[in-house]
């Protein structure tokens, strides 16, 4: 299904990439030569042909040579590969530039999403690696990949950081030894806090009592409480932020736990998993509870982006040739999950044809009423945005029929 979106149907695939995709193939060095490769939509659609469809070097050369794309060798794929980097971070970039920032929010520090996924050779029957990168927000460019055996742990203490990080990390990495290495470096985290796995202490030094302090959470508005915790001889201060979920959200998460581990699973930790419970060192005067909670939620939602492209990374060749090749082995990953969840998310624009055409628009198929989109607008445009190409009923010119009333339905 890949291959044949980056081959037969390419055509859709370039009405969802930024308007300038081409010219900034040359702008970030991707193309500085058009010897065997005569363009930026070449050297993309080999990218993703051999990422996205999970060909090796060799096959894609190969398929592509047979498509008449280009001829070249597996050697000089890779080599236009590792010198595309900048240019596929530049893409997702363009793919996720609507990202909102939670309001006070201070921009000078370097958000960063830290994550990690299993992937398999081709013919493995089992994981192999594990792949520990690095997004940063809101550009979603590739900083840090790290390929170990698939024993390598999910830690914060392997992220390479600088003063004025912030790390955004789920439940998997809340442990006391990362949080400590991370604060150790003058940086600081927002991290799903994982319960009895990250024991805190209130102001007295004594034991907090998570539970309890949930308890007193009115309805759904959020709680903020001041606790620290100690790690190798060292105390550091932290700030837990929670809320409660919905009656429907609790119980999904609950049916989840029953599943995972059956009849052993703790009452208290039922009682958990009624609450989203964050961990952070900001201080909440600079980034106030909701700031941070709105900061995990976006986390979260490019979290379903991830899902997606941990799916693609279980697939194809894993280049770990060197850091550069796998950086940007990794942003084409991130690039096609960008492009996927992009297609699901406007198929209710799509047609039984399968992709939104572009130009003019019949309403209701009726003859006479075509409207001309806006220039520049195709994929993802959102006919309720905009009063230039879509009138309301009550400005339709005279001569249109008038709305039926009543109590019967119209018929589809």
């Amino acid at each position: 299904m890949r291959e044949e979106l980056f081959s037969a149907d390419w055509d859709v695939v370039k009405r969802l990439l930024p308007g300038d995709w081409e010219a900034s193939a040359r702008q970030c060095g991707a193309l500085r030569r058009s010897r065997n490769v005569a363009s930026a939509e070449t050297l993309l659609r080999l990218i993703l042909l051999h990422v996205a469809g999970g060909l090796s070097l060799r096959q894609t050369v190969v398929r592509a040579q047979v498509f008449g794309w280009a001829s070249l060798s597996d050697v000089a794929l890779l080599k236009r590969l590792r010198a595309s980097a900048n240019w596929l971070e530049s893409l997702c970039w363009g793919m996720w530039s609507s990202w909102d920032w939670p309001a006070g929010v201070a921009q000078g520090r370097r958000w960063r999403i830290v994550d990690a996924t299993t992937a398999q050779e081709p013919g493995a029957t089992g994981i192999d690696w594990r792949v520990h990168y690095v997004v940063g927000l809101p550009s979603l460019g590739c900083e840090f990949v790290s390929v170990t055996s698939f024993r390598g742990a999910e830690t914060l203490c392997r992220i390479p950081v600088r003063p004025a990080d912030v790390l955004l990390a789920d439940r998997g990495y809340s442990h006391r030894a990362g949080v400590d290495w991370v604060l150790s470096q003058k940086a600081d985290v927002i991290v799903r806090h994982n319960g009895p796995s990250f024991p805190l202490l209130d102001s007295q030094g004594k034991d907090f009592d998570l539970l309890g302090a949930l308890r007193s959470l009115h309805q759904h508005e959020p709680g903020t409480w001041k606790v620290k915790f100690e790690y190798q001889e060292r105390t550091w201060a932290v700030w837990l932020h929670a809320v409660r979920k919905s009656t429907a959200a609790a119980q999904h998460a609950k049916e989840v736990l029953r599943k995972e581990r059956g009849a052993s699973v703790q009452p208290q930790t039922l009682e958990l998993a009624e609450y989203v419970v964050v961990l952070t060192s900001l201080n909440p005067r600079a980034v106030r509870a909701l700031s941070v909670l709105g900061l995990y939620r976006g986390r979260w939602q490019i979290e379903l982006v991830f899902k997606r492209l941990k799916s693609l990374l279980g697939v194809g060749e894993l280049a770990k040739y060197d850091e550069d090749s796998a950086k940007a082995w990794l942003q084409a990953k991130l690039l096609t999950a960008l492009l996927m969840e992009r297609l699901e998310r406007e198929a209710f624009l799509f047609s039984p044809w399968g992709y939104p055409l572009l130009g003019k628009v019949a309403l209701a198929g009726v003859s006479g009423t075509e409207r001309q989109l806006p220039a520049g607008r195709g994929a993802g445009f959102n006919p309720e945005a905009t009063s230039e190409a879509w009138p309301s009923p009550e400005t339709e010119t005279e001569g249109t029929p008038p709305q039926a009333s009543g109590t019967d339905e119209s018929i589809s």
